[in-house]
């Protein structure tokens, strides 16, 4: 295996590792100091993952490198809004190391503004009660490419007003006033993000959602403001379907049961599911683990864009880490062309609209008679 294979891999596995152990989070308890001391261990995670990626440079092109740094601010987005549930946010940081030719008293050019903005480790200084800079040094220029603060209501609860909601038809929460997306504990809902959500792609994630219809595509790859997500999680989801939109880095697929999933991503690992059809747009050889009947067809074309080819895509070529024998994995298989979903139904009815409901979408892509 050549040197950036083999580091995507290992990424793959700590990234995936670093978001369960933040999922874990609640369940430890703050008695003791258990709780504190496993986040420094995720933070411990983070920085050493952060340095790994910074020392493959040599062979990791660059390209990859904005993937691999995109998904660990995904990484510590998700543990700022995870710790900020039960108490202060972690105030973490990545640290740049300093360049090599440093110690030898030479200059290097300063990373530009618009790296520093997709980097992790480079994060803009934070604002004090004012609104000024806490740092003296900070150029116009710099002040005039900061990202805009968010506005002071960032912590609506989205998943409150979706449930209140006695409107029929999709609900579209606009998602304009959050860092991320995340959409829990719902049942026989249709869910549509617009456009304006698009401004709270730097995660995802879909949990415990029942005999639901969830489209993300809009804010993720149609139109000129659309921004993919850096990162996406779905888990504990049955008898739904999933247009998961875009994905510049990876999606985790944990405890889906027969479900319809479309994803467009660059990494996709399935962990514990079954009975799922998966529509799949992957510029890597997708992974399952601990899977059965899982079947894979390619993504409608009407969820991808010119940067998805088909040459490009490794859709069907699925490892099965808990398979290893040389012949093919029982455990999924390629869905026939004939049970395919047909494309008047991904134009016409998975959209929704007056007369066509949940239970509805759900019949035409083949979930009407699964519990």
């Amino acid at each position: 295996m050549d040197p950036k294979a083999r580091f995507y891999r290992q990424f793959q596995v700590s990234e995936a590792t670093l978001h369960e152990q933040i999922d874990q989070l609640p369940s430890f308890s703050p008695v003791g100091g258990e709780r504190q001391d496993a986040i420094e261990n995720i933070l411990a995670g983070i920085s050493r993952l952060s340095n790994e990626v910074a020392d493959a440079g040599d062979y990791v092109p660059a390209y990859d490198q904005r993937t691999y740094s995109q998904a660990l601010k995904a990484l510590s987005d998700k543990l700022d809004e995870t710790t900020a549930k039960f108490g202060p946010k972690s105030r973490f940081q990545f640290k740049a190391r300093a360049p090599a030719n440093a110690a030898a008293g030479t200059t290097t050019t300063a990373t530009t503004t618009a790296e520093r903005k997709h980097d992790p480790r480079h994060f803009i200084p934070a604002s004090n009660a004012s609104g000024e800079s806490s740092s003296s040094s900070k150029t116009a220029s710099e002040q005039a490419d900061s990202l805009p603060s968010l506005p002071t209501f960032s912590h609506k609860n989205y998943n409150e007003e979706i449930s209140r909601s006695t409107a029929l038809g999709a609900r579209k929460p606009s998602f304009s006033a959050a860092r991320a997306i995340s959409l829990s504990d719902h049942a026989g809902v249709h869910i549509i993000l617009p456009a304006s959500a698009a401004r709270a792609t730097s995660a995802g994630a879909l949990t415990n959602l029942s005999g639901c219809v969830v489209d993300m595509s809009v804010p993720t790859s149609a139109g000129a403001g659309a921004v993919p997500f850096a990162s996406l999680a779905l888990k504990d989801i049955k008898r739904s379907l999933i247009v998961a939109g875009r994905v510049s880095g990876s999606v985790h697929i944990t405890g889906v049961r027969d479900s319809v999933l479309v994803v467009v991503a660059r990494q996709v690992r399935i962990h514990e599911c079954e009975g799922v059809d998966v529509y799949l747009w992957c510029g890597s050889h997708p992974i399952v683990e601990g899977c059965r009947g899982m079947r894979f067809a390619p993504v409608a074309g009407g969820y991808t864009t010119d940067q998805e080819t088909e040459e490009n895509n490794q859709w069907d070529q699925v490892d099965d880490f808990k398979w290893l024998k040389a012949d093919h994995s029982p455990n999924w298989s390629v869905l026939p062309e004939g049970e395919r979903i047909p494309e008047e139904v991904w134009k016409n009815v998975v959209p929704g609209g007056p007369g066509v409901g949940v239970d509805d979408i759900l019949k035409k892509v083949g979930l009407g008679q699964r519990g």
